[in-house]
């Protein structure tokens, strides 16, 4: 299997490149458009094709680069069925899965950060957008954002999958690659707390400032990127 991590050092946003073996199709996660030709350079590379192209949720800190992939690649843009973005090809209901060659991939819902935020369970790994991070949380203080979604989302569902589960981000600020289920069980600050409301009240109080590109970035990605 191919699967390839890259990092867009201004917003931190981790991208996901998979794929069952050189010469296959390809599944994109959470793209940034600035590194666009970057992956299409690593898809040639690899002769890949690109049938699919996935964001775990809208963005606010920078600006996907679905549309872009899709005008070049022809491959079909995929986000779970709560999303705004009408302009989405497919739109996964909970629970669903999506399959290129041998590798499958199903959609959870997984509200909180966002209200149309999702994750992608594949094999042995969780890819968990901003809902779950490495030792954190999403903010839930915009887009719709409940620290009630996101204690259930994480607590209930995520947390539910098994303990050696490998947890991939859409971002990380210091410096970690990934985690596992177990790892943030143990060791995230924010999930050591003994009830919803224990919970709401460390999301409540944050206080963080607003993404600097939110306001650019929000309705550009409802359009999937396009201008």
């Amino acid at each position: 299997m191919i699967f390839e991590q890259l990092f867009d050092k201004t917003s931190s946003t981790y991208t996901y490149l998979i794929s069952s073996g050189p010469g296959r199709e390809a599944i994109i996660i959470d793209p940034v458009l600035e590194h666009v030709h970057s992956y299409i350079n690593q898809l040639n590379k690899l002769n890949l094709k690109l049938v699919k192209v996935i964001d775990t949720h809208i963005h606010a800190d920078h600006i996907t680069g679905m549309s872009e992939l899709k005008k070049q690649t022809d491959c079909e843009t995929v986000m779970g069925e709560k999303t705004p973005a009408d302009v989405v090809t497919i739109k996964l209901k909970d629970q669903e899965n999506i399959c290129i060659d041998n590798i499958k991939i199903k959609a959870v819902y997984t509200p909180g950060h966002t209200y149309e935020s999702f994750s992608f369970v594949m094999d042995d790994r969780v890819f968990t957008g901003d809902t779950l991070l490495i030792n954190g949380t999403g903010r839930t203080d915009f887009q719709n954002g409940n620290p009630y979604d996101s204690y259930n989302s994480i607590f209930n569902i995520l947390l539910k999958l098994p303990d050696k589960t490998k947890v991939y981000p859409a971002h990380d600020y210091n410096g970690n690659f990934f985690s596992t289920i177990e790892k943030e069980k143990k060791n995230n600050p924010r999930l050591q707390v003994k009830s919803a409301d224990e919970y709401a009240e460390i999301m409540n109080n944050l206080n963080l400032p607003n993404p600097k590109l939110m306001d650019i970035a929000i309705p550009r990605n409802l359009r999937l990127g396009e201008k």
